[in-house]
């Protein structure tokens, strides 16, 4: 098929309503033009109306039933999507041959569908509400732009903790500035039972007590029994007044503070959401993007255009492959691949390897599923399995739950899997009674599986794949660990963990050193929180948080550690009221359970209350500790502590004053904020002592495993899915009410700073020019090796002196205001400036590290943005010279369209990051590399060299270019152009402009 020919089809495909769509793709004719029309087969009972699908098991090929069940996701969706363009009949034979194409053999595959998370879904639906502007001037009809690709996004990244409970903290502003909004304070309640309002001045609150006032008008204890117990009417206090506050008080006033800093990126979303079709927008407050995935989202099975199909997906979040647990293929890409993904475009991918990991043995009664998943991290962190598949097997994973595997999934990105997949069975089946399916679908979904082959059925030997390798792992070896003190895959066995931290003091500075001295390791800092004293020593706990991501999606652990936090409040232990506790669920669906299982005061109790739904204390957004905390870590030059429930715990991620993180299932963050110290020994040293001053060691509060087990199994239970679908189908207050406009145009405001209309449709005409030589262009930078995506858009704070800065200070914000690069990836015009902005950026062109280069007409040297800008002025190309790995790191669109809108034309480099390099070719941006033995050096170019890359109008992939300089030299680069998909995108001035001129008359 030509471009031509394909161009023609995506515009029917576009533009056609939806019932005569239908009918195209259910037309003989072209199920008959299909490559393999002749797999199409009917799946049929009396139990529900048949379905059409491609079934493999027709090609009669021997080597299907010995494919990973990954690989064959993969090969039913190339068959289903092949077309002769994106995708050729060569891909299909390439996975049946997988045995031998792996690592080797690259192809073409269309996911069902698409997931984004707000900060890297603004981008994404900026460039499509500039799409429709620019198609409305060229007389198109704008609705006629939609995401082709089915598309969810979900907003769950603006969550900060400016309100806790139970922590006091120094409330923030109460006008915020930049919106001129009143902040109100938290409204009290009066103490319970209609006690009088001198009560709520809380004069019986002891020093170091949580939760409520100690007067019997607040506690309301009965005569003779421990208030301790008695949780259930205990006031919650205001964390700025200490007067009881009604318990969602935290929560909202958190939302009300979200909603105001993120108005203007909410009201976008909001009219994305009434506007576009084919795609679903989530508001705040409502799940965080895995756990919807998982919940409500997931199908397994998809029905479209007339057939069935494995439910499959890719989604910019790294942790997208949480999926996988469920049997649904998935991994997180880039933002540029997502855009192409939700414009109609295939994911390129060299095919993987799989390693087989095969589970046996009996899981200690003791662990938890985090036990668990840190134990295989670890394992195949060192099996070396980066970039790879693995999928599971053996009898171990039938002892495996759902919300476990989906746990081990989760943390393939700290292993460096690609995927980690784990087939339906059984087990999974069950699961799903619980979430998304209808009996009918169930059936429907067992019957199509099996069908296929896609159905995992652990007892009958023969069905077991052919993998690349295999390694094996022992489930009773595992024991409770936690993971630190600064990367996950530094596990240490909890009865190891006092002797390890100490070890930890005394090495080097590393990955397991702070380099204490000996005599500085017993420092303790006395100091006063709320009246009262307290000493912080090397090792002190200081933030203890349950957050979302890794392990809020499993019941087991979270009831163990509601369990373990009742059991602890009925012994009268508590947690020290400096400790930054929170409590940050997944989902409503774990507020309900933990709520109706009973355990959910006492949580609160120990201070970890729920404050909000959304990414915070694994990405940072926790709040400040309190002054006199930091205050004595500074003064004894302390390793203070945190433990939290999450995947990611660098140095300095939670709070720049913490050295030490450590990540640990939720029980073990209640027992390590109660004891106040990671330096225990929680076998056999006591956590605390009860009001009868005994001992309460840890096993005094552990849950056993069949507590857990008959809590779940009367807790999680249908009810709550269908409860939660509600509530996410309705939405929440907040965005119901949010206004936005209800044009086909979105109505930019030309005075935002978050939300601005980038320029690359500028010069959009219907006529595709030939490929131009790009001649006379100079170096805007020279670089050296493993440039990453943090020097060419960095993500974090913006500086006081950038030319962002210098941007934002044009539109009156100060530098309070200025928020981060990847709060503004809406604003093209932040984000160009933001381009090559690292203060660790080293270019040759200037001699020294800083986001500067010379503009080499002038000899003067500028910001980045400054002289590109004056380069563009001028007329003059720009390229980029650089090393090798070029673009590596974190996967950034903006890396892309940064330079693209600085006038970049090209890079030469000695080799580039695969992704990065697709992002290239998807802006318009050639990618061309050094030929084998060569770089800038040995050919002996300093920099200031005009170049000159003929570029033939017959381009075609991996074709060798010549490039000329100004001093004479010539020599040969590869244009990193891997198939005619690329060549298309290129010649188009990338893959935006492409979708939008097949939208043209």
């Amino acid at each position: 098929m030509t471009e031509a020919s394909y161009l023609l089809r995506m515009r029917i495909t576009l533009d056609t309503p939806p019932k005569q769509k239908a009918a195209y793709v259910t037309l003989p004719s072209l199920i008959r033009k299909h490559p393999f029309g002749h797999l199409i087969d009917t799946l049929q009972s009396e139990q529900y109306e048949e379905r059409r699908y491609f079934n493999p098991q027709k090609l009669s090929d021997v080597r299907y039933e010995k494919l990973p069940f990954c690989m064959r996701v993969l090969l039913e969706s190339t068959i289903r999507k092949c077309d002769g363009f994106y995708i050729k009949t060569d891909d299909v034979s390439s996975i049946l041959d997988w045995q031998k194409q792996q690592n080797q053999a690259e192809i073409a595959f269309s996911p069902a569908r698409v997931l984004l998370q707000d900060f890297t879904g603004i981008p994404a639906m900026v460039d499509l509400a500039a799409m429709r502007d620019a198609l409305a001037k060229q007389g198109v009809d704008p609705n006629l732009v939609n995401p082709r690709c089915p598309t969810d996004l979900i907003v769950d990244h603006s969550l900060q903790i400016d309100y806790s409970k139970c922590a006091i903290q120094g409330p923030p502003s109460t006008m915020d500035e930049s919106h001129g909004a009143t902040v109100r304070s938290p409204a009290c309640r009066p103490s319970p039972r209609g006690s009088s309002s001198s009560g709520s001045h809380c004069a019986g609150q002891r020093p170091g007590h949580r939760g409520g006032c100690t007067k019997a008008s607040c506690s309301d204890a009965p005569s003779g029994r421990s208030a301790a117990v008695q949780i259930e009417n205990t006031p919650l206090l205001c964390p700025f007044h200490l007067q009881p506050v009604s318990e969602p008080d935290t929560m909202i006033r958190n939302q009300e503070m979200e909603l105001i800093r993120n108005k203007e990126r909410l009201q976008f979303f909001k009219w994305c959401s009434k506007t576009f079709k084919n795609i679903n927008v989530v508001p705040p407050d409502i799940n965080t993007v895995h756990q919807l995935n998982l919940e409500y989202l997931c199908q397994v099975v998809q029905e479209g255009e007339g057939f069935i199909y494995p439910d499959s997906v890719v989604g910019t979040d790294s942790h997208t492959t949480m999926i996988n647990g469920l049997g649904i293929l998935g991994w997180g890409v880039g933002g540029i691949e997502s855009e192409a993904v939700m414009l109609g475009q295939p994911v390129s991918l060299t095919l993987p390897q799989v390693v087989g990991c095969k589970l046996v043995g009996t899981i200690n009664p003791l662990a938890t599923s985090i036990d668990t998943v840190l134990g295989i991290t670890k394992h195949l962190r060192q099996a070396g399995i980066g970039g790879k598949f693995v999928e599971f097997f053996g009898p171990g994973v039938q002892q495996l739950s759902a919300p476990d595997r989906t746990t081990i999934a989760n943390m393939c990105p700290e292993y460096n899997a690609t995927v980690s997949f784990f087939p339906v069975d059984d087990i999974t089946l069950q699961h799903f009674k619980h979430t998304i399916c209808s009996e009918e679908k169930l059936v429907v979904l067992e019957d199509y599986l099996k069908s296929i082959k896609l159905f995992r059925s652990y007892g009958d030997q023969s069905e077991e794949p052919q993998y690349s390798e295999v390694i094996e792992m022992n489930l009773s070896s595992i024991v409770p660990h936690v993971s630190g003190p600064k990367r996950p895959q530094d596990r240490v066995a909890v009865t190891c963990m006092k002797e390890d931290f100490i070890n930890c003091l005394n090495e080097k500075v590393g990955f397991k050193g702070f380099h204490i001295s000996k005599e500085k390791q017993a420092t303790q800092v006395p100091f006063l929180h709320e009246g009262a004293e307290y000493n912080l020593a090397h090792g002190s706990v200081v933030i203890a948080a349950v957050i979302s991501c890794t392990n809020n999606c499993n019941p087991s652990v979270m009831l163990a550690a509601g369990l373990l936090a009742k059991k602890a409040v009925e012994a009268g232990l508590m947690v020290k009221p400096y400790i930054r506790t929170s409590l940050v669920p997944g989902s409503g669906t774990v507020t309900h359970y933990l709520n109706t299982s009973g355990v959910l005061p006492y949580l609160r109790k120990l201070g970890f209350e729920v404050v909000g739904y959304g990414c915070a204390t694994c990405v940072g957004n926790t709040a400040p500790l309190p002054e006199s905390v930091v205050e004595a870590i500074k003064q004894g030059d302390l390793v203070a502590c945190g433990v939290l429930s999450g995947n990611r715990h660098l140095e300095g991620r939670l709070c720049d004053c913490i050295r030490a993180n450590y990540l640990a299932s939720p029980p073990l963050v209640m027992a390590y904020a109660i004891a106040g110290t990671v330096s225990i020994n929680l076998e056999t040293e006591p956590l605390g002592v009860n009001s009868e001053g005994k001992d309460v060691y840890l096993r005094d509060i552990w849950p056993s495993k069949e507590e857990v087990n008959h809590t779940e199994e009367n807790i999680v239970i249908a009810s709550m899915f269908k409860e939660l679908r509600s509530r996410m189908e309705k939405g929440s207050t907040f965005w119901n009410s949010l206004e936005s406009a209800e044009s086909a145009l979105f109505p930019w405001d030309p005075k935002s700073t978050y939300i601005r209309c980038p320029s690359f449709f500028s010069k959009l005409s219907k006529e595709v020019c030939t490929p131009q030589s790009i001649e006379g262009a100079y170096p805007l930078l020279f670089l050296g090796d493993k440039v990453t995506t943090d020097h060419i858009s960095p993500a974090g704070s913006i500086a006081r002196v950038s030319a962002a800065a210098k941007y934002l200070q044009s539109k009156r914000l100060t530098p309070r205001e200025f928020n981060s690069y990847g709060a503004r990836r809406g604003n093209d015009a932040v984000m160009t400036r933001g381009t090559f902005a690292s203060i660790k950026l080293q270019n040759r062109l200037i001699g020294k590290t800083g986001p500067k280069t010379l503009h080499i007409p002038s000899g003067q040297m500028l910001d980045v943005f400054e002289a590109a800008e004056r380069y563009q002025r001028d007329g003059v190309p720009l390229i980029i010279l650089a090393g090798k790995e070029y673009g590596s790191g974190s996967s950034r669109d903006w890396a892309a369209k940064g330079p693209y809108l600085l006038g970049v034309r090209a890079v030469i480099a000695e080799s580039f990051e695969k992704i990065h390099r697709n992002h290239l070719v998807g802006m318009g941006i050639a990618p061309l590399q050094f030929l084998p033995g060569q770089n800038a050096d040995s050919l002996e170019l300093c920099g200031k060299e005009r170049f000159t890359i003929n570029i033939p109008q017959e381009l075609i992939p991996r074709q060798q270019l010549i490039v000329q300089t100004s001093t004479g030299k010539s020599f040969s680069v590869m244009a990193l152009f891997e198939n005619d998909m690329d060549v298309a995108f290129f010649r188009h001035g990338g893959i935006l402009k492409y979708v939008a001129r097949s939208l043209l008359p």
